[in-house]
């Protein structure tokens, strides 16, 4: 039985982007929460943009329309529609801003990771939390991956002991690495940087794996393979800043056209409303954040972690090492790529059947005992099912009690960004920073209660 509008939660989303598709499809389907979710207004800078969804959302579920707001009527949307909950998945320097207006509105807030990008931003949004004591989710989907949750399980087991020293390699390939740096993310004054956009994913996993908050964190990060001085020290040169509409960019093996429906109804279309251009020259200017990243960091229960994010590498994929008083686990991961290039959910996952058992693994390694492989499962799906996870415990409006608590609050968003902001500040200052001088987390959060 269908349940009454009247009775569904409402929702408004703020930023329509290709990432929106994963909760406005997530609502419209009749098969996922259409019953108990209702899709209330859309908010963006670009008419153009949210048409395109209005348009997508009828062709594939008859969904009827829904109101469109300009960004500049966020307030008006909220009084207008009364949402329950605002969902916010714009460019990352603008997250605090809607989630403080949606919470000071009295709307809870579902937000794409990260959930900011510096310091400034993040003690705003906690106080806004605190002050309104509206919920607030972060979208941590990396989680909720076969993979993670099973080092989860291992770790929390206590099979390697107590935890002292996390090592993560994280290799982005030429598809997906790249196109950070044709989008809005190679600013790093609205994204934050890969440590904020992309690391995020790994340092709230590292902090959820061995239960603590970043204390102390250096770093070092440079631009070193995209950006046109790099390009031109390689000899190369380039007489395009984007690709579209380039005859000369044919052959560029780094181009991305807008000349598919999806990316011309977001993104071609919309150019001349937002002056957003979303396929610019990986090898052009300007290009502020870095591609070359290594962090080292130590947790206030004493690990020590070692991190590295190379943008460029030939194939994708990470290899994580977590060594405790006992022994040690290993997870590695090599895949294809990322990339959003319009994949299906059953193409994603025949793609994953055609991978070998060299491909991945998770091995746990005693001190003095066998070494033991632990099954990985292919489930499919976009991020590796996990998206699919993540939208039920979001939607269900009582989802069954997870004993690896993967769903990530505002202060497991907060945590995450924390070793983000921090490198970035290091790569500032060339010194080690301690965490507490930017944010200070609440005491009263006992990781201890986690497991």
């Amino acid at each position: 039985m269908s349940t009454s509008s009247s009775t569904k939660l409402r929702y408004a989303v703020v930023g329509l982007g290709a990432r929106v598709t994963m909760y406005t499809d997530a609502i419209a389907d009749p098969n996922q929460f259409q019953d108990r979710a209702l899709l209330v207004g859309f908010c963006d800078t670009s008419r153009v943009r949210m048409e395109y969804h209005l348009r997508r959302l009828k062709g594939k579920f008859a969904h009827p329309s829904v109101p469109i707001y300009a960004a500049d009527d966020f307030d008006r949307m909220i009084r207008e529609t009364k949402p329950d909950a605002v969902i916010v998945t714009t460019p990352d320097g603008f997250h605090h801003y809607y989630a403080i207006k949606a919470m000071e509105l009295g709307c809870d807030v579902v937000v794409e990771k990260p959930l900011t990008i510096d310091a400034e931003k993040l003690n705003a949004l906690l106080d806004a939390q605190k002050r309104t004591g509206r919920n607030i989710r972060v979208t941590h989907n990396m989680r909720y991956t076969y993979a993670a949750s099973k080092l989860r399980e291992i770790v929390a087991s206590g099979r390697i002991g107590k935890p002292l020293m996390v090592d993560l390699q994280w290799m982005l390939d030429t598809a997906h690495g790249a196109d950070y740096f044709r989008r809005w993310h190679r600013d790093k004054h609205i994204s934050g940087g890969l440590l904020l956009h992309k690391a995020s994913h790994h340092f709230d996993a590292v902090n959820w794996w061995i239960n603590s908050y970043p204390q102390t964190v250096f770093c070092m990060g440079e631009l070193k393979f995209y950006g046109k001085k790099n390009a031109e020290n390689r000899g190369e040169k380039y007489t395009y800043s984007r690709y579209t509409g380039v005859p000369e960019a044919k052959n560029d093996p780094f181009a991305f056209f807008l000349n598919t429906p999806e990316t011309k109804g977001l993104y071609l279309g919309a150019e001349k409303e937002s002056g957003y251009i979303r396929d610019r020259n990986v090898m052009g200017e300007p290009v502020t954040a870095e591609d070359t990243i290594s962090v080292s960091a130590k947790y206030k229960n004493g690990v020590i972690f070692n991190y590295s994010l190379v943008a460029y590498c030939p194939w994708e994929g990470m290899r994580v090492a977590i060594t405790g008083t006992k022994g040690r686990a290993e997870l590695f991961q090599q895949h294809g790529t990322q990339f959003i290039t319009g994949q299906t959910d059953e193409e994603r996952a025949a793609e994953e059947k055609q991978q070998s058992a060299n491909d991945r693994f998770l091995r746990v390694i005693p001190m003095f005992g066998v070494p033991e492989d632990v099954p990985l499962v292919s489930r499919g799906g976009s991020h590796g099912g996990s998206d699919k996870d993540i939208l039920e415990r979001i939607f269900l409006p009582n989802p069954p009690a997870d004993p690896l608590h993967r769903d990530a609050t505002h202060i497991d968003g907060a945590a995450a960004c924390l070793v983000g902001i921090a490198a970035n500040r290091s790569i500032e200052t060339g010194q080690p920073v301690h965490c507490d001088d930017l944010v200070h987390l609440p005491a009263l959060y006992d990781f201890s209660n986690r497991l």
